[in-house]
């Protein structure tokens, strides 16, 4: 029976795996120990009939004795225990939401409906490293796996809209007391009166731009608002998410760098869970809808096609109908007429802290334990 350590569980990431664990019977078969980097001999979660106690997350002693451990705790706490584990002479597996490893070339970054033959082969080289990838590039490559497998993608532009969540907990909690703060300033009358809205947006544009709007951790009101710039600025004009897309795509389709050219601009907007992408292709031929429909629904069970007409594509392709879904909506598949190229517009939506996140972290597990 293998052991494996779960770390960082009590997170906004780590607490939808170990849901996630709970809802499939992950935990079935294996020794599972929950670690925690302040609170060691407390009490951990209570599972079942099961209660565990926490151990030590620091204690390199401790976490060697585990075969597989699965971080959600965080890029710092990364930096700082992995090295020393395989100092130590640890062999087993590390699986990590955290991106402090990902370009690391003995990392694979996992996403399995869309590179399991990559999985696979890195497990037979005796790869023992192994990243979930950007949650804006995933959830695009879920939606797009189809032509990914045709190998029918020339080039991308990928603006991204990415929710509250995909900052942290902290951020989510930000955007909901930045509309409490408004809406404490407003009164029923002026919601409801039929006259002019003018002073009604005049008021709500000075309080998002009050200096008493909570804005300490976005750093910017995100409330009837948006953030343009996501992550650290590279100097040349992108953003380090940015630089995510082409660098991270074509690492996780296990091709040379820039093979398939990625760029595009990284938005932060006032949602609270899921991404959007709104995807600019150049493709290598010509694919109508209904191909286009064909090839995406039979690349993995966890996409969703929704066809390009008004009513199916307000009512079902929104962060509000697949939060909390495993499935990834791509929808608004049309042709750009930009001098009759193949060159096509698309719309990608998931739960950034399901495939974005957790759920290729828990697939890898089963991978590993010979389960998928």
């Amino acid at each position: 029976m293998k052991h494996v350590g779960i770390i960082g569980w009590r997170g906004m990431v780590g607490s939808v795996l170990l849901q996630r664990m709970v809802e499939e019977d992950d935990l079935h078969d294996i020794s599972a120990h929950f670690y925690s980097t302040s609170s060691a001999g407390d009490p951990g979660p209570v599972i079942g009939d099961v209660s565990y106690t926490l151990k030590d997350a620091h204690s390199i002693e401790a976490l060697a004795e585990m075969d597989i451990i699965i971080t959600c705790q965080g890029g710092d706490y990364t930096k700082s225990i992995y090295p020393a584990l395989i100092n130590h002479g640890w062999q087993g597996y590390w699986i990590d939401a955290a991106s402090a490893l990902r370009m690391d070339e003995k990392a694979c970054i996992i996403l399995d409906p869309v590179n399991r033959a990559n999985i696979d082969r890195a497990v037979e080289d005796g790869i023992k490293l192994f990243v979930g990838g950007n949650c804006s590039i995933t959830l695009s490559l879920m939606g797009l796996a189809g032509l990914i497998k045709a190998d029918l993608i020339e080039w991308m532009s990928v603006m991204t809209y990415q929710s509250a969540s995909g900052a942290g907990a902290k951020h989510v909690r930000e955007l909901i007391a930045q509309s409490a703060y408004i809406n404490r300033y407003l009164s029923s009358e002026e919601l409801a009166t039929s006259g002019s809205v003018l002073p009604l947006v005049n008021k709500v544009s000075e309080l998002i731009n009050s200096t008493d709007m909570p804005t300490q951790s976005f750093g910017a009101p995100l409330m009837g608002s948006i953030i343009p710039w996501i992550d650290s600025d590279l100097g040349d004009g992108n953003s380090r998410e940015e630089w995510k897309g082409e660098a991270e795509t074509n690492k996780i389709l296990g091709l040379p760098a820039g093979t398939i050219p990625v760029n595009g601009l990284c938005i932060r907007v006032g949602v609270i869970r899921c991404h959007s992408a709104a995807i600019t292709l150049k493709l290598k031929r010509e694919v109508n809808e209904a191909e286009f429909a064909t090839l995406i629904t039979d690349a993995h069970p966890w996409v969703n096609y929704v066809p390009n007409n008004k009513e199916e594509s307000v009512s079902k392709l929104t962060p509000a109908y697949i939060s909390g879904s495993p499935q990834v909506g791509i929808g608004r598949y049309k042709k750009m007429a930009l001098n009759n190229e193949p060159i096509y517009s698309v719309l990608t939506v998931g739960d950034q802290l399901l495939w974005g996140a957790a759920e290729p972290l828990r697939r890898m597990l089963n991978i590993l334990l010979g389960r998928v």
